[in-house]
Parts: structure tokens; sequence; C-alpha cells
């Protein structure tokens, strides 16, 4: 049987889709390339916003009649109801399936409708089990999932669950075999990777110490962390990001300018909680690339703490800011505050700002950065026929012209021009 496992939404769910790819592989089922080509569509969805919960719908409803589909992934924890009354299904799972994919997989073909929603508080699939990476140059690890927060307007924690992280020598032996198998980027991401360890009596700082006492070249990037966990751990994860084989990459979010928005969001920090980690990370890495979120129009939001974002942003000049409109999401504590939703032309316009805003810093940073000369780990094929993608220490993604050959190389680049999301370079050794 011809299955296409396509996945949607963050880097863990990615991780996720790999494994089910691997385990339906292992299992026997030939991999699709194409809904069309397929016999059975399993659909690993993501519903964190109401426009990407409507995607998801959207491309249920477009699958062929004749195809089976199965759909596993946060959508079925976050809106049952609408995908069971929406989409037209065969099979339905929870999120981090793991090698329970295999057994749905088997009965759906046998023709069974099956429903199969696993409770999301234990699901924690093997490290050691079968994957086929997207990429054969990154490696994405899952560190943990779940989280420790409960923020106002988050559905995630309805799918993923309270925080469950792997062992550390379970990681590391995951990262050694993956470094024997080509790869030479590992991406360790979680629902807030900060978080780490809190429920083993270790934290990130030490994993990352110990992935660095591995004796190969590599590069790491870390994943998102809350700026409330990142604080509790700061010193000594300054200490560990020293390592050059990690990447100077922070994303940090912020969500809003506004401490009284961000106790509204039960956000457990302040704007200068944020602030003082950014100047840590940039005391000690200069040319550090900050990613960060921020969120229009949460309730209550009003003009002046919506003015405060945007102080904030050209104060703090993030490389990259990922601008949300606030849309309610089903069950949580924000869909009940309707008596302080802003009207949705408000919202748009407040994005507007945002992005347009983030666009212009994005790209003052990345003119900056036009002459630089230094390495840059190649890590994935350019949209252009012809051209690499490279990354330089601080994560920065470069376009340059190269063979597919030189994936998985660390070239000597030079940037030559500059735009907001990204730079363009020449390979110059």
């Amino acid at each position: 049987m011809q299955v296409f496992v396509k996945s949607f939404g963050c880097s863990s769910n990615f991780a996720d889709g790999e494994v089910l790819a691997g385990c339906l592989a292992a299992a026997g089922y030939q991999l699709a390339t194409s809904v069309q080509s397929a016999d059975l569509v399993i659909l690993n969805t993501c519903a964190v916003k109401g426009p990407t919960e409507n995607r998801m719908i959207d491309f249920l409803k477009r699958i062929p009649a004749e195809k089976k589909v199965a759909v596993t992934g946060c959508l079925p924890m976050i809106n049952p109801q609408r995908l069971l009354r929406e989409a037209r299904l065969d099979g339905v799972i929870g999120p981090a399936a793991g090698d329970r994919i295999v057994e749905v997989a088997n009965r759906v073909a046998s023709g069974e409708r099956v429903f199969a929603i696993q409770d999301s508080e234990t699901a924690i699939p093997s490290l050691r089990l079968p994957r086929i990476r997207s990429n054969r140059v990154t490696s994405i690890i899952p560190v943990s999932y779940g989280c420790l927060g409960s923020c106002a307007y988050c559905c995630v924690v309805f799918a993923r669950g309270t925080l469950r992280s792997y062992d550390a020598k379970e990681i590391i032996t995951r990262a050694k075999s993956d470094l024997g198998h080509g790869a030479k980027e590992f991406w360790l991401t979680s629902q807030d990777t900060a978080c780490y360890g809190r429920d083993k009596g270790t934290n990130l700082a030490k994993l990352l110490s110990e992935l660095c006492e591995i004796r190969s070249k590599f590069r790491i990037r870390v994943g998102m962390m809350t700026p409330n966990a990142a604080l509790s751990i700061l010193d000594d994860l300054i200490d560990a990001f020293s390592d050059q084989r990690i990447f100077k990459f922070l994303h940090l979010p912020v969500q809003s300018g506004d401490d009284d928005v961000l106790k509204r969001m039960r956000r457990f920090y302040s704007v200068s909680d944020f602030k003082k980690i950014v100047t840590a990370f940039r005391s000690s890495f200069p040319e550090m690339t900050l990613s960060t979120d921020v969120i229009c129009g949460f309730p209550g939001e009003s003009r002046e703490a919506f003015a405060k974002t945007l102080r904030l942003i050209e104060e703090v000049k993030p490389d990259v800011v990922n601008v949300s409109k606030f849309f309610p999401r089903p069950r949580t504590a924000a869909a009940e505050m309707q008596k302080d939703f802003l009207v949705d032309a408000e919202i748009a316009e407040r994005s507007r700002a945002a992005a347009a805003l983030a666009k212009r810093v994005s790209l003052e940073k990345n003119q900056r950065l036009i002459g630089w000369t230094g390495e840059a780990l190649i890590d994935e094929a350019g949209k252009v026929t012809g051209s690499c993608i490279g990354r330089n220490p601080a994560y920065k993604p470069i376009a340059v012209k190269c063979g597919k050959k030189v994936l998985g190389e660390s070239l000597r680049v030079k940037v030559t021009s500059a735009f907001p999301t990204f730079l363009t370079g020449e390979i110059i050794e």
C-alpha cells in the first residue's frame, strides 16, 4: 500500500512526522510522494491558530473520495468536534503517535474506521524508533514533550500536555547515531526547550554541555525558550552557549511589550526580564541572532499597550519578529474574554504596523552584514535551482550558488546583499 505522510506546524511536529514515515516504511508500506499516488493519506496536523486549523480542514476536504484518510497531530486534541463534523476520516490518532501509527494504518487499510486517541499526558515515543529524515544534513531531536505553562491564549497544552523530558543519555545516544548517518546539524526542539529536565532534576544547560562532550564536528540550534524558564538558568545557559558548535541563535518570545497584557496572557515574566536575558546574551555574543514573537490584539490590549510593543521592537531590534494576530482558540481562558475582544479591523491594523516595523528592523540588521566573511554550514537546497542555503555561526540564512554535493559542508562565504529574511552571498573558498 502507498501511504503519503504530510506534516504541518512546528519542528516538534515535523520530528513526529519523520517517525511516522520511518515506522510505516519499516512495516512494509511504500511512501508516496503525493496525495494522488497514495492509497492512504496521513495528515500530521497543527491547530495552534485559527487560520492554521482552517488550512488543515481545507486540505482534508480536497483529498479525493477514493483515498483513505487518517489524521494525527494536534488538531484531534484541540478541536475534535469540527474535525469530525467537517472532514471525511477513516482514522484519528493524537500527536506523537510513534509506532502506534502502524496499527492504525493496518486497521484502516483493512476497512476499519479507527479512533485511537491516546492521553496526551503520557505520549512520548522512543528516540530509537525508525525515522526518515526530510533533510539528510539536519537531525530534529525532541528533548521533551509538553510544557509547564498555562498561557491564556494557548491551546497546544490540550494536545501536548505537561512536561515529559527524555533522559539526557537517550538524547546523546540519538545524536551519536545521527552523526554516524551523516547529520551535521541538530535542532533541539520542544514546546519550551528551557523547561527541559525540570521533571528529571536537570536542565537544558547541562544537556547542552553533555552534548558538546561528543567529539565531532556539528552544529546545534536550540529551539524556543520562554523568558521565565530561560531566566532561571541564565548564567549556566550562556556558559553552555559559549561552545562554538552551538548557533548563537536565541528564540525568545516576548508576546507583548506591556506588563499588564503579559499578566492577562499568563506569561510568567516581565518586559524587563525579557530585556535582561537579551542584554546578557548580547554581552557574551554580540553577533547573536534574536528571534521573538508578538501577538497583536490580545483581549484588553489598549492602544498604549500596543505602542509599548512597537517601542520594544524599536529598542531591542530583534533580527526576526514573528507577528501573529490574536485568534480565540477552543477551551482557552482568552476565549472567555469576549467582552474585551478587539474588532478584527483593529487587530489587522496593529498586525500590519508590527509587521512593517519588524521588516524594517530586520532589513537594517541584515544590511550591516554585507561584506561579512566567514564559515557557513550548507544545510539545505535553495528554492532557486542551483542554489543552497548556508547558516553562519548566528544561524543567519545565506543563499549561495552551489551544487547539491556541498550539502553538509562548511564553506567560507562572503555576504553580498541583504533582504529582510535572508542574505545572499558567494562561496570564496
